[in-house]
């Protein structure tokens, strides 16, 4: 009986630790914070950081393209869950033409703060485009901070004039959007 009590404490501390936590990072109205300041319609900031071989790679370079802005991070598993999703409808739309855009390019920007973690999962979930970037700053992430970005998953799609046209598009709804933006 008391071993009972003490693995129901301990369940309890550990579900209390769990809300906490998730409390602090997530709460159901966070979709509708995150990314308060960005609306639809809105110019998309410039982004400018690093890629993996120390290249600087900037948001502007890709104007006249539709855009996914992916806010991503090795460690993150619903991030790592929706990659296939990511390299699937990148595969299948990057050289399509859109109303507003001629193909589709992925702007992925890690929230890693470990370049080795970042590489290998790059390289693990076959995200084959070029635009790979962070300042591996972790949650103090600079684009993080400009796209006011407080939990990952989140995207962006930003058309060829460089405004922002939905925001944290996902799995299907991504490439349903992709489909009905396609010209005719």
């Amino acid at each position: 009986m008391k071993l009972q009590k003490v693995l129901l404490s301990l369940l309890v501390i550990g579900l209390m630790s769990f809300a906490y936590v998730n409390y602090n990072s997530y709460s159901p109205d966070s979709e509708v914070e995150q990314m308060g300041t960005l609306r639809i319609g809105d110019q998309a900031p410039e982004l400018t950081f690093l890629d993996p071989e120390g290249k600087e790679r900037s948001l502007s370079s890709l104007k006249g393209k539709l855009v996914l802005i992916d806010f991503w991070a090795s460690w993150c598993r619903p991030c790592r869950l929706e990659n296939p999703n990511v390299v699937k409808t990148y595969n299948k739309y990057k050289s399509e033409r859109f109303k507003n855009a001629e193909g589709f390019e992925v702007f992925s920007v890690s929230l890693d703060r470990s370049k080795k973690s970042w590489v290998e999962a790059i390289k693990a979930d076959g995200l084959i485009w070029e635009n790979h970037v962070s300042d591996l700053k972790y949650w103090s992430s600079e684009g993080a901070k400009i796209y006011n970005v407080n939990s990952i998953p989140a995207t962006f799609l930003v058309d060829g004039e460089g405004r922002i046209i939905a925001k944290n598009l996902r799995g299907k709804a991504l490439e349903l959007t992709l489909e009905k933006l396609k010209a005719n």
